[in-house]
């Protein structure tokens, strides 16, 4: 009889690594949700939730076989489509059924990411519509490209957790959704206060605690890469907290709570792209380096009618953006068994991070523009001005975050 190539190890490693990805979802809605007015919290948190739902189904359903099934350079085929031959045999050490649920919560996930450059003005019903596409149409094929056999990954790419497949990617798209809806009725007119900021530091200290398993479970099996990956988004961030925190201190004599979960997210999105790829130390570097675009960015942003509402485009494109090209400048060969970067004599990975950075940047928008366009054909995508007015909670969901105490939404009824 052959004996399985399943490795029970790995296989208890990715059973948590899982787990971990998949509460990183709800610990975004916790993340945005403090950042917006008390009217539009849950709306905001549903965002996110809801895609464990609908993008979840669509990547059993597709999305899986389109990234990760024989293909072409550009997409996968339909040999797995709704998890056909899809089962318990290995896919490499694992089985196969786990590594496909450990790829749809990164499917997820990068899906709600967009939300917060959209929270308080899109109308619910669009949006579900929107991200469910949009991870079949746009999410797939560069996860393909990078992941799974596709021209990137044979180009020498280098994306160990979805630098570019994750955040670039989901920044991309959030930039063309903000574009098309607009502003909000409010935005550079009065205060747009965050509502519950213990509740984003709570959600950046659980994604950060997901991190571990979004990073460490993409070296797919319980080894030294995995230990690698584990190791430097402990430290990449640490980096990125301190630099972003005397950048404040430089600038305002004060370290905002807010700033201080921002730069935690932007040192777990800058490191993922190199986390099994690059030392400890240059880990720490990457994470420090990353601040310091993350940070100016977002100052500019706020003096423009870009209304990204929740920074994604800073903290995820920016920050992403830079993990992506500085893998290609810090990566060592001694350390991940698979390539130098251009510090270590090798200067055309740099060449190679940069063309998957612009390809994916262009697809993404691209497919994001037309998506949201064939929705706008049927429904509409944005709220009413009064819709906004009233909040998105008590519009979208007939809910209140807040029913009584400080904080609560009083609501008349429509009398007509």
């Amino acid at each position: 009889m052959t004996p399985t190539p399943i490795n029970q190890a790995d296989t208890a490693w990715m059973l948590v690594a899982t787990a971990l990805v998949l509460v990183m979802t709800p610990a975004l809605g916790f993340f945005y949700g403090g950042l917006v007015r008390a009217k539009n919290t849950l709306n905001t948190m549903m965002m996110s939730y809801v895609a464990l739902g609908f993008v979840g189904i669509a990547w059993a359903f597709i999305g899986y076989t389109l990234a990760f099934s024989t293909g072409s350079n550009w997409l996968g085929g339909l040999d797995n489509a709704f998890f056909r031959n899809v089962g318990l045999d290995a896919k490499g050490t694992i089985p196969h059924i786990l590594f496909a649920g450990y790829q749809a919560t990164f499917c997820v996930i990068t899906a709600a990411l967009i939300s917060g450059a959209i929270v308080e003005r899109m109308r619910f019903g669009p949006y579900v519509a929107f991200i469910t596409l949009w991870s079949i149409v746009v999410y797939a094929p560069i996860a393909h490209w990078v992941w799974g056999g596709g021209w990137l990954g044979k180009l020498g790419a280098l994306d160990f957790a979805g630098g570019t497949v994750v955040h670039i990617n989901a920044a991309a798209a959030a930039l063309v959704v903000a574009v098309v809806l607009g502003a909000r009725k409010d935005y550079a007119r009065q205060a747009i206060i965050p509502q519950n900021v213990p509740f984003t530091l709570l959600g950046a200290g659980l994604l950060w605690f997901g991190w571990f398993g979004f990073n460490g479970g993409s070296a797919l099996g319980a080894n030294a890469s995995a230990a690698l990956a584990f190791s430097n988004t402990m430290f990449a961030p640490m980096g990125t907290l301190v630099v972003w925190s005397l950048l404040d201190i430089t600038r305002t004599k004060k370290t905002t709570a807010v700033g201080a979960a921002t730069a935690i997210v932007v040192g777990l999105v800058a490191i993922t792209p190199a986390a099994g790829f690059v030392s400890p130390v240059s880990g720490i570097a990457l994470g420090a380096i990353a601040a310091v675009p993350s940070y100016f960015t977002i100052l500019w942003r706020s003096g423009t009618r870009l209304d990204d509402s929740l920074d994604v485009i800073a903290a995820h494109g920016v920050g992403g953006t830079v993990g992506a090209l500085l893998t290609g400048v810090l990566a060592q060969k001694i350390w991940n068994g698979t390539a130098d970067g251009a510090l270590f004599g090798n200067p055309r990975q740099l060449g190679i991070q940069f063309v998957a950075v612009v390809a994916t940047i262009i697809y993404s928008m691209v497919g994001t523009f037309v998506i949201l366009k064939a929705i706008a054909l049927v429904v509409p995508l944005r709220a009413s001005q009064k819709e906004e007015g009233v909040g998105m909670d008590v519009t979208q969901h007939g809910e209140e975050a807040y029913s009584s105490g400080e904080g609560a939404i009083l609501v008349q009824p429509d009398r007509g």
